[in-house]
């Protein structure tokens, strides 16, 4: 700006011959552009020119796949219901995490993008997570034999002892979506010793219904028919993940699940895990009688197809270990809200003294790193103690309510 006064100021000391107004405000702005390109405004370009403090930034391709995902390992483990593969991530002994995915997803698929993003990468540095992948659905699964009968709902929650004890794992925090929260409640139902906590996303905890249970065998026999992922049954997945609405709202990632829906998910196998998941049973939980006893984190989006579902569970868990959060504009969080759902996974783990609180200097300077940008200045108060002035976001009428900060 002091460059720009100072040519003004000597140019008015000289006598230029007469300008019209068009010509005057061209030289103006030719003068003022001058020191700032470091070019003469004569129009007389030097051959060789340097350009210094130019970066560039390449926005990280959504792949879905196992190319995405270098620092995890996969494993296959033996069950009682026969072999799954675990993706294994970080090597962190402080805390443990274990994850089961939804529907027509897999570990990569349904979890990938959320632990690449950079406050995740932060809360991951002292923990190991373990990714379940139910039978058959793993990334490039081939068809499960013939005659193979798919584990129950009860039988796949059965299997998660299997994987604990193979990598003697003692306890552990869970996070579930959708068909994964239905698994992991289950065993957090029947091992509360074995959970500390839970973070179920779009859970549903009773059984089908006629109209869900009359759709997905018409999906189920088509899908073992065809060759292909079939219109109705790539329609429900969207509509299961998405909600209403779902090409309007985000039509870009709507079109990469689009994709790979159709072109990279074994059909069959999936067949084979809806016959399940609409002969599930109700988890059988009542708020004056058995229920979960650990801490629980509910999430679901404000678009969501299992909104009201979530709202049936929050009313049959403890009110005072319980913590519903309804995210506005979305109805896949982990995908949508990534930054707000990992703020509310970081406060609910902190809050229940499993995960040591995170300094906002320490957060504000990863997400710099991550973007490139100089980190935002923080101011500090007495003694050296960090300030965070926070702000409720969220956002729901059912209590209890989970506060966010911005």
């Amino acid at each position: 700006m002091s460059g720009l006064t100072w040519m003004r100021s000597n140019h008015s000391e000289k006598a230029f011959p007469p300008l019209d107004c068009e010509e005057t405000e061209t030289a103006t702005m030719a003068a003022a552009e001058e020191p700032l390109l470091g070019m003469p405004s004569n129009g007389n370009v030097p051959e060789e020119m340097e350009l210094k403090n130019i970066q560039l930034h390449i926005p990280t391709a959504r792949i879905l796949s196992r190319e995405g995902w270098s620092n995890v390992r996969e494993v296959k483990v033996d069950t009682s219901r026969g072999a799954v593969t675990v993706s294994v991530q970080g090597g962190g002994k402080r805390n443990t995490l274990v994850t089961y995915h939804d529907l027509g997803m897999n570990s990569v698929s349904n979890f990938q993008t959320f632990f690449n993003y950079v406050d995740m990468r932060i809360l991951m540095e002292n923990t190991c997570v373990y990714h379940v992948n139910a039978p058959g659905q793993a990334e490039d699964a081939e068809n499960l034999p013939e005659g193979y009968v798919y584990p129950t709902m009860d039988e796949l929650a059965k299997q998660i002892e299997d994987v604990l004890k193979h990598f003697n794992v003692k306890h552990f925090t869970g996070l579930g979506v959708g068909f994964g929260a239905n698994v992991l409640a289950r065993y957090a139902f029947t091992h509360p010793d074995q959970v500390d906590a839970l973070c179920l996303v779009n859970c549903v905890s009773t059984h089908a219904g006629w109209i869900e249970w009359g759709y997905q065998k018409m999906n189920i026999r088509n899908l073992r028919n065809a060759n292909q992922l079939t219109p109705t049954a790539l329609e429900y997945l969207l509509w299961h993940h998405f909600g209403k609405n779902q090409e309007r709202r985000n039509h870009d990632l709507v079109q990469v699940y689009k994709q790979y829906f159709a072109k990279r998910m074994n059909h069959k196998n999936l067949s084979m895990l809806l016959e399940t998941y609409i002969t599930r049973s109700d988890l059988g939980l009542q708020r004056a009688g058995k229920t979960l006893t650990m801490p629980c984190l509910l999430v679901t989006g404000a678009y969501s197809p299992h909104l009201d579902d979530t709202v049936t569970l929050n009313s049959r868990l403890n009110a005072s270990k319980t913590e519903w959060l309804k995210l506005s504009d979305c109805g896949m969080p982990l995908e949508e809200m990534p930054n707000k759902v990992s703020e509310a996974l970081r406060l609910f783990l902190q809050g229940i003294g499993f995960m040591p609180s995170l300094s906002a200097r320490k957060l504000s300077r990863s997400r710099s790193m991550d973007s490139g940008d100089p980190p935002p200045p923080i101011k500090e108060k007495e003694h050296g103690a960090l300030h965070e002035n926070p702000s409720p976001i969220s956002e729901t009428e059912e209590p209890p309510t989970l506060s966010l900060c911005t």
